[in-house]
């Protein structure tokens, strides 16, 4: 659970009152205990406000240095036993808090690298910050703040709302629209042509990719994830929309707000994936689904027919999540099942010899 940096040696420790104060917990045991951090159990040291938040990592309290707990309402009691614990209802979510405290984000220095490339009529807001060899080629447009990592392309017409921040070498293809507090890391691809092709009598024609893409605000896109441009029409995530690393989003694909999709999710052509949707790793849809608001899918499941509102589904193909659970329950008794089988079939044969004789 560590950041991407560690604390700085001048950062203001908080004492375990002050840490219970800011997330709406409660301290159990010595209230005067000092926090400068946080980790998981088996990490902490110190100061560092150890995290419990499952309770397969119990294993790991008899051992742990930290002075002071961070521990979810269902594990309090199992904790007991240490002399200094916060206990709040949720201890993920108490930990955006806790982060952003003790792991400040770097100031932002804005500027323009001497290296970079700026095409005609480029527009830049307030406050930017662009890296260096990043290229943005002509007509686009960066809200105030904004900051453009070196490597990146931002294709022409480009318009990049306020505060987002384009890791290195992310591509915009021209013509893509980003929100306000966007987020693209490394290596990101957003806008670029969808799979289109159509047999043509002589080989396979490409069907030319004329949509646009558009990610609203406070998006946050994975590594080397790829997002493709409508055929026609366009490509949409909707805002709190969270996609992981290595997600693929087809052409004309419309994704609603809040939408969380893990690693390796795959969405076909036109799928309408909706609001507060949940993705497990290696989901996959295949095209023009229409997926209700509050859908859970789970790991490796393969969704072939649309999915109403509130659901969760899983396996390939994914269906109602009880009924997969069944099907699997038997499928595991087939060994079983096929003995009894035998067994029976001999006793059969046995009887069928009897009467014959």
């Amino acid at each position: 659970m560590r950041g991407t940096q560690e604390s700085p040696e001048n950062a203001i420790l908080l004492t375990a009152t002050q840490v219970a104060e800011m997330i709406g917990g409660r301290v159990e045991g010595n209230p005067d205990v000092l926090v400068g951090g946080i980790a998981p159990l088996s990490q902490a040291q110190g100061e560092e406000l150890g995290f419990l938040a499952q309770r397969r990592y119990l294993r790991d309290l008899g051992h742990t240095e930290a002075e002071a707990l961070l521990v979810g309402e269902e594990l309090a009691e199992a904790a007991d036993g240490h002399p200094c614990r916060i206990v709040v209802k949720d201890a993920h979510g108490a930990l955006p808090k806790l982060l952003s405290h003790f792991y400040p984000s770097p100031p932002h220095e804005p500027g323009i690298h001497p290296t970079a490339v700026l095409g005609k009529g480029v527009d830049l807001g307030k406050g930017v910050s662009i890296g260096p060899y990043a290229v943005l080629e002509g007509g686009v447009i960066l809200g105030d703040r904004a900051r453009v990592g070196s490597h990146a392309v931002l294709g022409a017409g480009s318009r990049v709302g306020e505060d987002s921040v384009i890791h290195p070498h992310v591509v915009l293809y021209p013509g893509t629209k980003l929100g306000a507090r966007v987020i693209l890391h490394a290596g990101a691809r957003v806008g670029a042509d969808g799979f289109g092709y159509v047999p043509d009598g002589e080989g396979v024609a490409k069907v030319p990719q004329v949509g646009g893409c558009v990610l609203e605000d406070d998006v946050e896109v994975g590594a080397n994830t790829c997002i493709d441009r409508g055929s026609i029409g366009q490509t949409t995530v909707g805002r709190y929309s969270k996609l992981d690393n290595l997600v693929q989003i087809a052409h004309n694909v419309q994704v609603g707000r809040g939408v969380l999709m893990a690693a390796f999710t795959g969405v076909s052509g036109s799928t309408e994936i909706g609001n507060g949707v949940m993705t497990g790793g290696q989901a996959g849809f295949t095209g023009h689904l229409q997926i209700g608001d509050g859908v859970r899918v789970a790991a490796k499941s393969a969704v072939l027919r649309d999915v109403p509102s509130g659901m969760t589904v899983s396996g390939s193909p994914a269906r109602e999540h009880r009924e997969t659970l069944r099907a699997q329950g038997l499928m595991f008794k087939l060994p079983e099942t096929a003995q009894k089988i035998r067994e029976l079939e001999k006793r059969l044969a046995a009887l069928e010899g009897s009467g014959e004789g």
